[in-house]
């Protein structure tokens, strides 16, 4: 059998839909194909791959490491399909689903004000916004771009630069009242501090003591997942927190928060990038058009 006999697409299909539904017979009903014609077609595919894709026995399915790989691709290389031709048919036009990774506070300071005004540029597209302040694997994740904010470590990944917000330390009115408000970094010892639960780059406040950066430990302090869960405790008066810019610019304004140690400040700027996954090619009209759209009504001063 040539390789031009051999519809390799509509195995990937047949494939996919396989793991995805986690059963022959499920896979068999949604493609209109008996569970027989499935198998044979499973096993023809390993045989000519040289390698078992899935375990299967009479109750699960289960992907081997090199099933894995194969799904992965499988899905990437039918999207790529699909995108190719809606564009003979739809003269590139932006269409389909883009799924979007983000922290909780980009997500709502940021992303979310701007998704009307993109849907309605892009009437054809739509958006499957999932929130996490922790960095994901796009590629297990099934996302299409991922923001994310500090360094970016070296990778496969493709990044754009949307901007850049100031870092404060904020607290509650109430908060302050309370315990009083610190005013240098010996003061700033005895104070409850809220921070992130999971490892940062930086395990403490940056700040500026004699003319000197050095880093303020935070010791035992009140700890959440998310930048917009921190946000909410210092609201409620918990204790102060270093947050981005955007996410308190309007809590400042409103005297919810008062930003505190602003002489010790370094001034660092926390630097926001879409991230995407990258192979050297052309992007998907979709995901090209959120990324310009990003990078010209993003705003994080």
């Amino acid at each position: 059998m040539t390789r031009l006999d051999i519809n390799r697409s509509g195995e990937m299909e047949v494939f996919v839909r396989v793991v995805d539904l986690g059963a022959l017979s499920a896979a068999a009903r949604e493609l209109r194909m008996t569970p027989s014609a499935v198998s044979k077609l499973l096993s023809r595919l390993e045989m000519r791959l040289g390698t078992r894709l899935i375990n299967r026995s009479t109750r699960k399915l289960q992907l081997t490491p090199e099933g894995c790989t194969f799904y992965e691709r499988s899905i990437r290389i039918l999207a790529e399909i699909a995108e190719a031709e809606r564009y003979a048919s739809a003269g590139e036009q932006p269409a389909g689903r883009i799924h979007i990774n983000t922290s909780a506070s980009f997500g709502n300071h940021i992303l979310a004000p701007l998704v009307p005004e993109f849907l309605s540029k892009h009437p054809g597209v739509t958006l499957d916004i999932s929130v996490t302040d922790l960095v994901v694997d796009l590629m297990q994740e099934r996302a299409d771009v991922a923001i994310r904010a500090g360094p970016m470590k070296s990778s496969q990944l493709i990044a754009r630069k949307l901007g850049g917000t100031r870092m404060a330390i904020v607290a509650a009115p109430t908060y302050l009242a309370r315990h009083g408000t610190p005013t240098s970094i010996a003061e700033l010892a005895g104070h409850s501090k809220i921070a992130f639960s999971y490892q940062r780059a930086i395990e403490g406040w940056p700040l500026i003591a004699g003319g000197e950066r050095i880093v303020a430990p935070l010791d035992n302090p009140l700890r959440a997942n998310d930048g917009e869960a921190m946000r909410h405790l210092a609201l409620a008066g918990a204790g102060l927190a270093r947050l981005a810019g955007f996410t308190v610019r309007r809590d400042i304004d409103a005297g919810l928060l008062t930003e505190v140690m602003e002489t010790s400040n370094p001034g660092d700027i926390e630097d926001f990038y879409a991230v995407y996954i990258g192979q050297g090619g052309p992007l998907p009209a979709r995901i090209r058009a959120l990324l310009d759209f990003l990078g010209e009504n993003v705003r994080l001063c």
